[in-house]
């Protein structure tokens, strides 16, 4: 009777781990950049996951394949202040994130978006003409309905150090899991062109589980410079290659941006 108990007990203890497990690899936001749970397979790892769909993103740009665009339909106007605030910096097991206070907000096409967060990616995600760069900084806006996303690509290459990068990278980076308050002013103006153009546009995804299709890309042609040892000490506290590869265009047709 005694061996009987312990039977069951061990299939009972044996059947908790095998449910445990299951719940975990069900888990939408359990996703990595390789292996079982890699990109090849985020479509299965959430129902209704959009990452099999035809409008996934990133995708490799390539310059003459595009349709220039003069018209002032598509409009781009950044309202960041000179001191942006950052509220923390977190690193959830994909990137470094950093989450700002409301306020900051970008104009495109007419509406108004709301800066929500900005993730880091090394190497580059996008590439122009198969050309993939050391970092790929993405800054994420919504608008005020939750129901669409412009995200702004700022490429950039190694050379001199970069201002922008130094105001929050003389301290150490979270580690993973962890999250460091930091309340303090952020100058975004350097990752951009100061005339904002060229840039290219087209209509994609997240570039993360669930890879949602309702994202504006605008993807900076001019990369901003940055020193090797800042692309080096974020990859120190990201994951190997925390990129996604590009995805089909699907007929998509990509605007460059010239007026």
């Amino acid at each position: 009777m005694h061996r009987r108990l312990m039977g069951k007990l061990v299939l009972l203890v044996f059947g908790l781990v095998c449910q445990s497990v299951t719940m975990a690899s069900e888990d939408p936001e359990h996703w990595t950049y390789a292996g079982e749970l890699g990109p090849e397979h985020w479509a299965d790892l959430e129902i209704g996951s959009a990452c099999s769909g035809a409008r996934q993103s990133p995708v490799n740009i390539i310059r003459t394949d595009t349709l220039p665009n003069t018209s002032e339909n598509s409009s781009l106007t950044l309202h960041y202040p000179s001191a942006t605030q950052i509220r923390s910096a977190t690193n959830n097991g994909h990137s470094i994130q950093l989450d700002f206070e409301p306020g900051d907000e970008i104009s495109f096409r007419g509406e108004r978006y709301l800066l929500k967060q900005i993730h880091f990616h090394s190497p580059s995600e996008h590439t122009l003409n198969g050309v993939r760069f050391p970092l790929e900084i993405h800054l994420v806006h919504k608008n005020a309905a939750n129901t669409q996303f412009v995200v702004l690509s700022a490429l950039g290459y190694e050379g001199r150090s970069s201002p922008v990068l130094q105001q929050f990278g003389d301290g150490p980076l979270p580690a993973m899991g962890q999250s460091v308050n930091m309340a303090m002013p952020f100058d975004l103006s350097g990752l951009f062109p100061t005339a904002l153009t060229p840039r290219f546009e087209y209509a994609g995804s997240l570039t993360t589980p669930p890879c949602t299709e309702n994202v504006n890309w605008i993807v900076f042609e001019t990369p901003f410079v940055l020193a090797e040892d800042q692309v080096k000490k974020l990859q120190q506290q990201m994951p190997v290659d925390n990129y996604r590869g590009v995805q089909p265009l699907n007929g998509r047709e990509v605007s460059l941006i010239v007026h």
